[in-house]
């Protein structure tokens, strides 16, 4: 899937998230566009919800933030099953896939005839840095 060319207000959301250190709220992306016309949160949301469909951004379930997909041009469906690392202590966030993982998971999912719709693995806890 080829990334759509984006509006202005995705790409200035995109832009937020990729040079943010760590992932960020729906509101902190708000604040930061203020100065570009952003008024309201839905104007975020709506930018938000297309850059998910499209893939180049993913929302961290557990913190209710975002981060820019670490490699959006690769089409991250693509890859199966992305997971995060989330460091509780500095907020950094990695971003990984393991298809050891992934064929676990879908061997599963096939064995209960299940239909999955959305997969979200986040695994909290510290970073090497932190912990040392």
């Amino acid at each position: 899937m080829t990334t759509p060319q984006l509006t202005k207000n995705q790409s200035l959301v995109f832009e937020v998230l990729e040079k943010a250190e760590g992932p960020l709220s729906a509101y902190t992306i708000l604040d930061k566009l203020r100065d570009h016309g952003f008024r309201a949160p839905l104007q975020v949301y709506r930018a938000l919800e297309k850059l998910l469909e499209y893939g180049v951004v993913h929302r961290l379930e557990s913190i209710n933030s975002f981060v820019a997909c670490a490699h959006p041009g690769d089409n991250c469906h693509s890859h199966g099953i992305v997971a995060f690392a989330i460091c509780e202590s500095c907020g950094q966030v990695m971003e990984f896939h393991d298809h050891e993982v992934d064929h676990r998971l879908m061997g599963w999912v096939r064995g209960q005839k299940f239909k999955p719709e959305k997969t979200t693995i986040e695994i909290r806890g510290l970073c090497e840095a932190c912990a040392a």
